[in-house]
């Protein structure tokens, strides 16, 4: 069975570990860990994926510390700025690079960004179409990665190498732009449509 951890138990954090639960053996990471969650390094090691459900600058500030050699990498991250209006980030580098940069023998994939918490919590039939936007440098990564957006209940865009998370993490944006700022609430998602000629 592949072992998954995620390091985060905010709400993005919980919101997969509850879609995951019945087909993955979970390793809980919390910075500080309470009953049934395990320190960032215990939670990573005999992990097949890692998964950053934290801030930006949390992961950064993790990534750096743990053995993540070989590792498969899941960035959820937007490095929004501290009052939620912008990114500090952008068009030249991403969250997901810098990530990469910062832990040179894991293979990051970036994904799940463009989903609200809330989305977690919603019947799977109603986010069977919703989905997880997909970009990595390294083939297998981005394969296990779509099989976990997949198992948990979402569609999956891949959308090319890690630096189309340029363009990713300013949709992150939009969607939290449009659910907090112009009050849609957090029951959105960015999708991508074929129409048929």
């Amino acid at each position: 069975m592949t072992t998954i951890a995620i390091l985060g138990q905010g709400n993005m954090g919980k919101g997969l570990a509850g879609r995951l639960a019945d087909g993955f053996a979970l390793n809980l990471g919390a910075r500080n860990p309470q009953a049934g969650q395990l320190g960032y390094a215990d939670a990573v090691a005999g992990a097949d994926i890692v998964v950053l459900a934290l801030p930006y600058d949390a992961a950064l500030e993790a990534i750096k510390s743990l053995n993540l050699a070989g590792k498969t990498v899941v960035d959820m991250t937007n490095p929004v700025t501290a009052d939620f209006s912008g990114l500090t980030l952008g068009h030249t580098t991403s969250a997901a690079e810098q990530l990469q940069l910062a832990a040179p023998g894991a293979r990051v994939v970036k994904a799940f960004n463009t989903i609200f918490a809330g989305l977690f919590s919603a019947p799977r039939s109603a986010t069977a179409e919703v989905p997880v936007f997909i970009a990595g440098n390294d083939e297998a990564a981005v394969v296990a990665v779509t099989e976990l957006a997949r198992a948990a209940g979402f569609a999956v865009e891949t959308t090319g190498a890690l630096d189309a998370a340029r363009l990713l993490e300013p949709v992150g944006m939009l969607n939290i732009r449009l659910g907090y700022g112009l009050g849609q609430g957090t029951s959105i998602a960015p999708t991508w449509l074929r129409v048929a000629a």
